[in-house]
Formats: structure tokens, sequence, C-alpha cells
């Protein structure tokens, strides 16, 4: 019976997993019953969980499918596909009422499966860079997939932005509507040791409120595990131009610098008179002129008064009024300003070029497993990872 709860069980994002060896939905008096109605009830059980968490290696056709699907509370409503479990449009009013795309992305699904941005996507088993593609857990050595120069970048070649996601709930629309993926991956994926268990929950949780809730459980191996959401964000409209004029402000008085190829040095060092100081809210253009390309770097979330879920950053826009506050439970957010887009074919044709858009991904510290002084980033068996991240909007007068 363990095995049938080995998974947290979510029937609502805020609900805590089930981790009973007797699941909560199976009476005593159930159990005494005859043994023809209790083992039926199992078979209808398992065959349940077969469905649900059925796949990798013997994954169907049918599983192969990749869709697109809508959230909409009559407020905001936001798009994603199961391909990369990625977002790929949010639609918000501006001053004025008028609806626009937020998000950078592309009019279909197919590009995505040849995009190298990571428009949108959830990138994983570990997020941003490990250095020499390479770690040492417990004793074994792990010689990982490089995939940017001797590094892994967001999970390499084949990371959790380029497979297609199972599709275990949908609501559309209603109170709250939310949608969750899940995906198997398998001993060795990229390297990495162990299968895990995964599974990512969008969910509109207020007026302009997006939810994000991810969960991870390894099944045999300790493991890395380092979710984070990938979405390039331009409040003025993904077709606006770039995101230089947007003010921002960073909870994070500390970065964890990095060397040539943006590997941590494993020092953590303070903003303060750099250019990386967003601690006021600040106009981005003002300060990136300080940086050769832009920036790209992981900064230290300060801790406010040990409260759980900490806020990461406002974003504000000032010609349509939009702003975004992202609040999180990661220790890290990484600020990227798209330095590396260029010549892009976009949505509707428009081509996005250098810091058309902007991400935040709050995250663990990157190559934390080379760096001891890093927050650990290994889960073990038995465990479950959980990344949280609460994107509000709102529309000013």
């Amino acid at each position: 019976m363990s095995l049938l709860v080995s998974f947290p069980i979510y029937s609502h994002p805020h609900q805590e997993p089930m981790m009973n060896h007797k699941p909560p939905f199976i009476s005593s008096t159930m159990m005494n019953k005859t043994p023809t109605v209790f083992y039926c009830f199992i078979l209808t059980i398992t065959i349940t969980f077969v469905l649900l968490w059925g796949g990798g290696a013997n994954a169907t056709k049918h599983e192969d499918i990749i869709g697109i699907y809508e959230l909409n509370n009559g407020h905001f409503s936001i798009k994603c596909t199961n391909w990369g479990a990625a977002i790929i449009s949010v639609f918000l009013p501006d001053k004025n009422g008028e609806f626009t795309d937020v998000v950078l992305g592309y009019d279909s699904v197919e590009t995505y499966k040849n995009d190298t941005t990571y428009f949108g996507s959830v990138v994983g088993r570990v997020a941003n860079r490990i250095g020499g593609a390479q770690f040492t857990l417990n004793g074994t050595h792990y010689k990982l997939d490089a995939n940017e120069h001797q590094n892994i970048l967001h999970g390499g070649h084949r990371g959790f932005s380029d497979v297609v996601w199972k599709v275990i709930k949908h609501e559309k629309d209603g109170k709250s509507p939310r949608i969750t993926f899940a995906y198997h991956s398998f001993d060795g994926e990229a390297g990495f040791p162990g299968d895990l268990k995964v599974m990512v929950t969008y969910a509109l949780v207020g007026k302009y409120k997006l939810s994000v809730k991810m969960l991870a459980k390894p099944i045999n191996k300790a493991t890395p595990v380092n979710l984070a959401q990938h979405t390039y964000w331009n409040l003025g409209g993904h077709n606006s131009g770039d995101i230089l004029s947007e003010k921002i402000q960073i909870f994070g008085s500390h970065i964890t610098p990095t060397d040539d190829e943006l590997i941590p040095t494993g020092e953590i060092t303070s903003v303060k008179d750099t250019p990386y100081d967003f601690l006021e809210p600040s106009v981005i253009k003002n300060k990136i002129k300080d940086l050769p390309t832009g920036y790209d770097i992981n900064y230290v979330l300060d801790d406010q008064e040990g409260k759980k879920m900490k806020v990461a950053a406002i974003v504000w826009d000032k010609k349509s009024k939009r702003s975004m506050k992202l609040t999180t439970d990661a220790p890290g957010v990484q600020f990227y300003t798209g330095n590396y887009v260029k010549d892009l074919k976009g949505k509707g044709g428009y081509v996005y070029e250098a810091h058309a858009g902007l991400c935040l991904e709050t995250q663990g510290f990157p190559d934390a497993v080379n760096h001891p002084n890093f927050p650990s980033q290994i889960v073990n068996p038995g465990q479950i990872y959980k990344h949280h991240m609460l994107f509000a909007f709102s529309i000013d007068d």
C-alpha cells in the first residue's frame, strides 16, 4: 500500500502531502470488508496510480501528444504547454483596460521544440550551471551532459525544458483555474543519479496572481534538485521593444560572483557600490551600461524577518502602469536581461533582440553541488523538494 502514496498527491496547491502508510481514504471498516471488495478497491487505486505516473520508457504514443492549455479567471489569463511545462502567454490589462501578452514566445508549439532560449520553460533537473559538468556525492563521481562549453546548463541537452510532461489535472476556469504537469526523470538522465518524479502546478489564485508550485521526489538515490521557471517578462508587452526602461527592485544585498564562463567562484559578495545594487528601485538602463553585456547573476535573497515566502523582486513598467511582485521560498533569484537573444522571430512575426525580456528565476544557488558553503540542493529518497513562487500583478490608475 505504501507504494500507492509514496509520492504526495495534491488536490489543491495548498494541501499538504499525504504520506501515511495507510492512505486516509481507506478506512479500517473498508479493510475489514470481504477480500473481494477490498482488493477491487485496491485494483482501482493501482490503475489510477499507473495512469497518473506510468510513463518513462513505457510511455504510450498518446502521452507524447503536445497541447496548449488555458487558465482564465475572468481578470487575466495564461496559456501553457506540456512541452517543457512552459508558460507561453500571460495576458494582462494595462491602465486603459487593454489586454496585452507580457511574455516572450512563439506562435506554434513546434517552434518551442527547437528553442534554445528556454522561453517560459521549467528547467532542471538542476537549473543554471554546474561547473565542469561534474560533482561528487556520497563517494560517487558523476559526469554530466555538458551543453555549454565544459559545463552543464539547465539540465543538459535534454533537460526538463525539452521533454513532454503529462497533464495530471486541468481546470480551465472558475474561481481558481489550475493545471498540473508531471514528469518522471529516469536514473542516469543527463548523468544525474536516481529516478525522480516531478510535479509543477500553475494556478490563478487571485484577481491578478499566478502561483507556481514545484515538487520533486527522488525514488531510489540521493540527487541534486534545483528547478526554476524561465519565463521572459516584458510588462510593456512582448512586442513593445526592450525592457531597459523598466524599473526593478531586487531584495538581495549579496550576489554569487562568477568567472568568465558564469560559474560561481564560491564567494558571496555585497552589491554595495556596484551595478548590481537594486536594493532601491532603479531603471535598468541606468545601471546596465556599466556591464559588458547585461545581467546574468544570482542574488542571495535577504532574510525578511524569518518569513518563509520572501519578496524577491518588483518590476514596474511606466507606460502601461503594470507591475509585478515576485515572492518565493527559494534562497536565490537569477536576474537575466536576455543578453543573448538575437534575431528571434517570435509571436506575430515580431523579432526579439537583446534585452527584449527579463527573467527572474527563483532558485538554489548555481553550482551548489561544488560549493559546500552554498545551501545544499541534495534531496534524499523519502524527502520531498518543494519550491513555490507567486507572481502578483498590479495595474496602477
